[in-house]
């Protein structure tokens, strides 16, 4: 297949073609532009339903592979290599599904710079994809510190009072991780004379003590990026200060590639590491899971609220991906998919409130659900997919981990499986709090405050409804039937679990 026309490069860099078109169009034509980058954006996702057709899904090795040599220098072994299979193709099609929801939420709420806030929001996914789908080390450094730089802007410039504060703190804690990371790169491509991942993995050979020394500077930079207690802090500020698509694509993918991380880098690169430390990373995602949820209770800021929830959340991924067995890392897997879908939508609920009343303390409200029926029905599914509601999506990803963790031998005690069931309990507390507070009772002061100004909070008008759907379509199809999803990822998970159970053996 030409390189060109093969579905990984068009559907990683076509957002590029937006990016030039945005370039020929005035700034001033704020409607054009919007139309430009969410056009795009939509065929980026019709590319993407493409590639799943393509996508065999009972093959587990890496499809339709793109391998170019790229630096070939003093014996630099970098080629410019893609490929996909059942680790990234869930977080591709979330990926380029989130893009144009978050675009189309935009479209009252970004008034200033709107050429601006387009191109770096196409630049961004194009960032996004290109950590997914890449399978050579450099490469995938090179895409994963470009997202840092769109979103730095995005925040930046059209987040909330403090964003320079929550964009620069963005910024060095995720460089951070990121500078560990490349130096366990360069180590890697020099000693093993390739920085292709399938060839790495292929001739394994590294002692066992340099691999928990090179698992650990990996696990710098993603364990920020998900982030796992107790590297956690840069969340919420970036979270509370970001424009609202700035928050449901930080959420609902950028996060991801954190947990994605260690699924594809960490488990299978340095399985002898993974297997001696997955007891460990199951005590920080349980401490994770528990802190986040009892962190988040104590929030009046929705838009808090919901960031710290996604530490909780996230710790149950981690959880799920160190049990190191089949139902473990599927159900890990899915849930980055559910969160991205729950907390996507959270984010988008809080944003088309708060575009109207300009305030986030949710004890002002009061009495929203007569007011805007539609909105607090739509918010009620959301907030019950969010605690694990069966029936819903978020309750089969964290039944699927639980089961996992409660049999994982890595892990080695059903101990942290209980504990982190007390995190489903604490979200469905903290939850229900906030959903009480604004949607039940009599109504708050605010609501009395926007009736002074002689209109009323008006409900969802149809963009701001057909921007929610499609989400809320996919938390029931994967509650009530998530054979699909787990099908496109079973065989891909099976390898990897029987190469790292073929190193825990070859340990002892």
């Amino acid at each position: 297949m030409n390189p060109v026309l093969n579905p990984l490069t068009l559907v990683t860099f076509f957002p590029l073609l937006g990016v030039l078109a945005l370039f020929f169009i005035q700034s001033d034509r704020k409607n054009t532009l919007r139309w430009t980058a969410l056009i795009t954006s939509l065929i980026t996702f019709g590319i993407s339903m493409w590639l799943l057709a393509e996508f065999n899904a009972k093959d587990p090795e890496l499809q339709m592979v793109i391998n170019l040599p790229w630096i070939q220098v003093a014996g630099w072994n970098i080629s410019f290599y893609m490929g996909v299979d059942g680790l990234s193709i869930l977080l591709v099609l979330l990926t380029t599904f989130l893009t144009p929801i978050s675009i189309l939420s935009t479209w009252t709420a970004i008034e200033e710079r709107v050429k601006d806030f387009m191109l770096f929001f196409l630049l961004l996914e194009v960032g996004m994809l290109g950590v997914f789908l890449a399978q050579d080390l450099f490469l995938f450094y090179v895409f994963w510190e470009f997202t840092l730089v769109p979103m730095y802007f995005l925040i930046g410039i059209w987040g909330g009072p403090n964003r320079m504060y929550a964009a620069v703190k963005f910024f060095l804690y995720t460089m951070a991780g990121s500078l560990l990371m490349l130096l366990a790169i360069l180590w890697l491509g020099i000693y093993q004379d390739t920085f292709a991942v399938p060839e790495l993995i292929a001739k394994g050979g590294i002692p066992a003590n340099i691999q928990i020394w090179l698992f650990l500077a990996f696990a710098a930079a993603f364990a920020i990026k998900v982030p796992m207690w107790p590297l956690h802090s840069w969340l919420p500020d970036a979270h509370v200060e970001a424009p609202t698509a700035g928050s449901v694509i930080l959420a609902g993918v950028l996060l991801k590639m954190g947990t994605y991380g260690f699924v594809r880098f960490n488990i299978p690169l340095f399985p002898a590491a993974a297997v001696k430390l997955a007891p460990w990373m199951a005590l920080l995602a349980v401490i994770g899971i528990i802190y986040g949820a009892a962190v988040s209770y104590a929030q009046k800021d929705i838009k808090k609220l919901v960031a710290y929830s996604s530490v909780s959340h996230l710790g149950f991924v981690m959880l799920g991906l160190f049990a190191l067995n089949p139902q473990g890392i599927q159900g890990g897997i899915l849930q980055m998919i559910n969160h991205g879908l729950s907390t996507g939508a959270l984010f988008l609920l809080v944003g088309m409130i708060y575009e109207q009343t300009h305030t986030r303390d949710f004890d002002v409200y009061g009495g929203l659900w007569k007011l805007t029926p539609v909105f607090g029905t739509l918010s009620l599914i959301v907030v019950l997919s969010s605690m694990g509601l069966p029936g819903l999506n978020g309750f089969v990803g964290e039944f699927t981990i639980l089961l996992g963790a409660f049999g994982s031998d890595a892990i080695g005690s059903p101990w942290y499986a209980g504990l982190a069931a007390i995190g489903v309990i604490l979200a469905a507390v903290y939850m229900l709090y906030m959903f009480q507070k604004m949607f039940l009772g009599p109504e708050g002061s605010v609501v009395e405050e926007v009736k002074k100004h002689g209109h009323g909070i008006k409900d969802l008008n149809l963009r701001e409804i057909v921007t929610l759907v499609p989400i809320l379509i996919l938390i029931f199809w994967i509650g009530l039937y998530p054979k699909p999803f787990f099908a496109l990822m079973a065989p891909t998970v099976d390898k990897l679990v029987a190469a790292v159970q073929a190193a825990a053996v070859a340990m002892h």
